[in-house]
């Protein structure tokens, strides 16, 4: 099987995360993925991911473009990397300009309150299509899936994700705190490539 082409800026970026920036306590809250996604590949069978956040506009999205782009620089098969919150508003548009600015080529399919977009990572693969809507929407899978609570809020108030295998708790700080601030940009910057260091180490560490 061929490794899709990645897009030269994503390639480039994902060659230089340092995964010694990446602390061993954060590396234990980790390593539940690394397992799950492990038995999968052991298993041969499809690894599904929903990322989840309070409102799927910000941290679960950038969370989930990243997991599905570091499955495939290293190469793991039968990866499918979903988004959602516990209500639906919308995916942020600087979330989407700061996927823009790493390289990701995006595509507004369906504009409105809730626009839908086409964010592609590689020349040959199918976009990741994102849009803000709740954990359990159709457009999710309903079972044989991980849970990944990117946000405490989400975390404490979700207790029960009906249909999740296992539910693993990766939380990250909200970037929003930083919207209409001459340092927005910057944080929301900074919290990608956080996301796209502990996704990338992720897969890394998963063995074919």
């Amino acid at each position: 099987m061929t490794t899709p082409i990645l897009f030269q800026q994503i390639e480039t970026t994902l060659k230089s995360l340092d995964f010694t920036t990446i602390s061993s306590e954060r590396k234990e809250i980790l390593q539940p993925l690394v397992d799950f996604i492990q038995s999968k590949v052991t298993d041969k069978k499809e690894i599904r991911l929903n990322l989840i956040c309070t409102h799927n506009s910000r941290r679960s999205h950038l969370s989930q473009v990243w997991a599905q782009t570091a499955a495939t620089y290293y190469n793991i098969p039968n990866v499918f990397c979903y988004s959602g919150g516990t209500e639906a508003t919308a995916m942020f548009p600087m979330a989407a300009k700061t996927l823009e600015k790493a390289g990701f080529q995006i595509q507004t399919i369906a504009e409105g309150t809730n626009p839908i977009y086409a964010i592609k990572y590689a020349t040959n693969t199918h976009p990741i299509i994102g849009f803000s809507k709740t954990y359990d929407d159709a457009f999710n899978p309903q079972s044989e899936f991980a849970a990944i609570m990117t946000c405490s809020q989400a975390d404490g108030g979700c207790p029960f994700i009906a249909g999740a295998e296992k539910r693993i708790p990766i939380t990250y700080e909200d970037p929003k705190a930083f919207d209409n601030t001459p340092q927005q940009a910057a944080k929301y910057e900074e919290r990608s490539l956080q996301i796209a260091t502990e996704m990338s180490y992720v897969f890394s560490q998963v063995k074919l």
